[in-house]
């Protein structure tokens, strides 16, 4: 049978792939015209071509890939005509070829509005890489660049103009938002504020009436008569279907162009198929690359004695748009009765996030993820795969709060979940690969599977379901902090203190590579921490942090902060309590005393905080590390101070344990408590550390978890005394600090322990690693350079000013923060609820 394939893309080549797997090679005569004089290259990563990645790099396959397979390949020779009746094809060079089966594979060419003055010189579209050959000349000598169009196409044309050198770049974009197939008006928005910090002007609600000049573009005008200068301008305003030759030889096409298919993706004649961008099904163009993957599978399994449809595909994405992350899935604009929307919307960071929730709040429909879309994968996998929510939907955008291990997520994913949709590589067959086929790297998987090397969105789930299939199979893993630094964080710490680091960029130069990432920022940070001690916001690490250190306080629901002061043992004189009391009244805070012995306080201000920790450290208070990977608290009992039972001072103890240890910093937040008695009123066997009173002395017990996965702790030693328990947490603490992953609770570390507590107790107690003397001494600096960070912030100008709303009313509170009255105290409205 002759198959002949017009069109040489990416789709085309996926074509060829997957009917080459599903057969024979002798089954079938493969022809494939290409206008380009280049094999099939990957447009989806086209703007790397600016970033060094070379042409030949960017190609699918060699041209030597074609001939290995029996394919017939012509290159630089498109069909001028197709004859249906005989059957045959006319090249432009004048090859007459004839076929049994035709594949229309012809693509898409750049929409170029009708402009005058598109013919200029310094006016091109992005679509090929003759184009970027012919930009990359051109920017040389232009210092104003502009782009028309701001949606996905044109925001990734800003981005190479950027990497051009044309850092004065305009984007115009006719509709009243960028983005406005992706993203709502308010996600349009902070977008709009990110592009614009790194240089770029939008002008949205813009029309160009007229390109200006003689040969050369010198300007633009636009419908409302303003002007601006340009030497340079890119045209990518959208895409319109390739359907000529359909046209000439009578095929159906709809209305707006498309080849117009059915759900076997045949045309109106049934020897002719149309793929990709061309290919027009159920008055939809698909526009990404996965749903034209999709369509040539559909087409090699029809062609190969098997049944499969194309449906109606998912159009979810993501992609770094110039350094900001975007992502919509499922459906971003859900609406109906009963659908519910929630969204966060961080100004200050420049997040945005929204979910669209069914009417019984069980199922995500879909969502718009800007600024930060690292939950994107599983949020697609949840849509996908219709995951119940929890009874909280909004706890699926706050990100992991638990200290799940990575990878979590995906690997409670049924086996048939969907994890590459451009390859339709489902997650049973990436941990197959692994265990069968020894594809034991991410490379690797792509290699055998295929998955990832599309779009790339799913290579974080790959990655996460190598580590797991690894680890379930007994296999050691090498576990780095993230493509940045080659490094784990044991490691990393090692050669921090080794080096004497003290700023994120001085690591990020000496052992990493490009510009780090959400993974390696936080984890680093905790390691100057921990290391110098030194205070959080110091510049040069503050915007490594994560969001609520920057701000020494838990942002909570609706934009505001809670405060919650350090109460050592959970002891405070009546003098406190009424300062507590004043101060929530002055600053209308909601009140509530926690399981750790503590007095939250709710519902502050960003302007707020200065002014709220100055009158709480006049009284005494200090900041208490709520919102820090740090030791929250130590909880008592009364002990031997008040209670019949109490064996020892189970307060006193508690307090000079809180006291020693507050501050530390760590790869996960530090719960203790101290029981004076067996009956364990403190619950010191669900902490990180627990010490509970013996007639002899104290028991130490340590990794210990409450929370969704509570286990208790385990003894480490038995009837000692304060002096000898206040060492071995010296030294248990600095190798937890040392050793453990980021954001990995003691209980965790211990469990992934080879030895587990036997070889715990032979570190800490005998000294087998020869470290305590250095663990001793590095907790003797702890606490010798202890300073309290709310004291540093308000009595530093510098830092101070950070904390408000508005850079020029510094007073002026947020107008968008609201309130609902609850049993007489304040709360904050509800998540932002839209019903459509």
């Amino acid at each position: 049978m002759n198959i002949l394939i017009i069109g040489n893309g990416m789709v085309s080549y996926k074509f060829c792939e997957k009917l080459i797997a599903k057969s024979s090679n002798s089954s079938f005569k493969i022809t494939v015209f290409g206008e380009e004089v280049r094999p099939a290259y990957d447009r989806v990563h086209l703007s790397e071509y600016f970033a060094g990645k070379s042409a030949e790099e960017l190609l699918m396959a060699l041209a030597s890939w074609y001939a290995e397979n029996n394919i017939t390949l012509h290159l630089g020779d498109p069909i001028a005509q197709i004859n249906r009746t005989e059957k045959t094809v006319d090249s432009h060079k004048g090859l007459t070829v004839p076929y049994d089966i035709l594949i229309l594979a012809t693509g898409s060419a750049a929409f170029v509005p009708p402009i005058p003055g598109t013919e200029k010189n310094g006016v091109f579209i992005y679509r090929t890489i003759e184009d970027l050959e012919m930009m990359t000349a051109w920017a040389k000598r232009a210092t104003k660049g502009a782009v028309i169009g701001g949606g996905l196409l044109g925001l990734e044309a800003a981005k190479a103009m950027i990497d051009l050198g044309v850092t004065d770049t305009s984007v115009i974009e006719f509709a009243p938002r960028l983005m406005p197939r992706q993203i709502d008006e308010v996600g349009s928005n902070v977008l709009k504020a990110k592009l614009e910090t790194l240089g770029l002007k939008i002008l949205t609600n813009t029309n160009t009436s007229q390109i200006l000049g003689d040969d050369c573009i010198t300007g633009m005008q636009f419908a409302n008569d303003s002007k601006i200068d340009v030497d340079m301008l890119v045209i990518s305003a959208g895409i319109k279907p390739r359907d000529e030759l359909a046209k000439l030889c009578g095929l159906t096409v709809g209305q707006r162009g498309g080849i117009v298919v059915n759900e076997k993706l045949q045309t109106s004649d049934e020897n002719i198929y149309a793929i990709g961008e061309c290919a027009l099904f159920e008055g939809m163009i698909y526009g990404l690359v996965a749903p034209g993957y999709e369509m040539a599978d559909v087409v090699a399994t029809n062609l190969t004695n098997a049944e499969k449809h194309f449906s109606a595909y998912d159009m979810s994405t993501k992609l770094k748009l110039i350094g900001v992350d975007v992502a919509s899935f499922g459906d971003p604009f859900a609406s109906g009765d009963g659908i519910t929307s929630i969204a966060i919307n961080d100004t200050n960071k420049g997040i945005y996030k929204r979910i669209n929730i069914s009417a019984d709040g069980k199922t995500l429909l879909g969502g718009i993820l800007v600024g930060d879309a690292e939950q994107y994968n599983m949020l697609l996998q949840t849509v996908k795969n219709k995951v119940v929510l929890p009874p909280n939907p909004e706890d699926v955008i706050l990100g992991s709060r638990g200290g799940e291990d990575a990878g979590a997520g995906v690997t409670s994913l049924p086996e048939d979940a969907l994890i590459c949709s451009c390859e339709a590589v489902t997650k049973g067959m990436i941990c197959s690969s692994v265990t069968e086929s020894n594809c034991e790297t991410v490379d690797a998987i792509k290699k055998c599977t295929k998955a990832g090397t599309g779009c790339g969105g799913c290579v974080p789930m790959i990655k996460d379901l190598v580590t797991y299939t690894l680890k379930a199979s007994g296999k050691i893993v090498h576990n780095v902090l993230c493509e940045h630094f080659a490094y784990s964080r044991q490691e990393l710490f090692d050669l921090v203190k080794i080096n004497k680091l003290k700023t994120y960029d001085d690591v990020l130069n000496m052992f990493g590579k490009g510009d780090g990432c959400e993974l390696c920022k936080p984890p680093v940070a905790s390691i100057l921490a921990s290391l110098w001690n030194e205070i959080i916001l110091k510049k040069g690490n503050d915007t490594a942090q994560d969001s609520n250190d920057r701000f020494l306080a838990n942002i909570q629901k609706g934009g505001t902060y809670s405060v919650v002061p350090r109460i050592p043992g959970g002891e405070i004189t009546p003098d406190k309590l009424i300062v507590i009391g004043q101060v929530a009244k002055k600053y209308n805070l909601y009140t509530k005393i926690t399981g750790g012995q503590r007095i939250d306080l709710f519902g502050a201000h960003l302007s707020d905080l200065p002014n709220i920790w100055e009158e709480l450290i006049d009284a005494g208070f200090e900041s208490g590390h709520a919102y820090g990977k740090s030791l929250r608290t130590v909880k008592s009992c009364v002990g031997s101070t008040w209670c019949r039972f109490g064996l020892h001072d189970s307060v006193s103890f508690a307090i000079q344990i809180e006291e020693r240890y507050r501050g530390l910093r760590s790869p996960h937040k530090l719960k203790g408590g101290v029981s004076g008695c067996i009956r364990e009123c403190a619950e010191a066997q669900s902490k990180d550390f627990g010490i509970i009173a013996t007639e002899k002395g104290w028991n130490l017990y340590v990794c210990g978890n409450g929370g969704s996965k509570p286990q208790h702790a385990l003894l480490l030693a038995t009837d000692i005394d304060e002096e000898t328990c206040v060492k071995y947490l010296d030294r248990f603490l600095m190798f937890y600090v040392k050793t453990a992953d980021p954001l990995t609770r003691t209980a965790t570390w211990l469990n992934k322990m080879e030895g587990g507590i036997a070889y715990l107790k032979t570190v800490v107690i005998d000294d087998a690693l020869g470290m305590n003397a250095q663990w001793e001494a590095d907790m003797a600096n702890h606490v010798n350079t202890y300073e309290c960070e709310w004291k540093a912030a308000i009595e530093t100008p510098e830092l101070r000013k950070r904390f408000s709303h508005f850079v020029n009313a510094p007073a002026e509170k947020d107008p968008s923060v609201k309130f609902d009255v609850m049993r007489e105290q304040t709360k904050a409205k509800d998540w932002k609820t839209v019903s459509e």
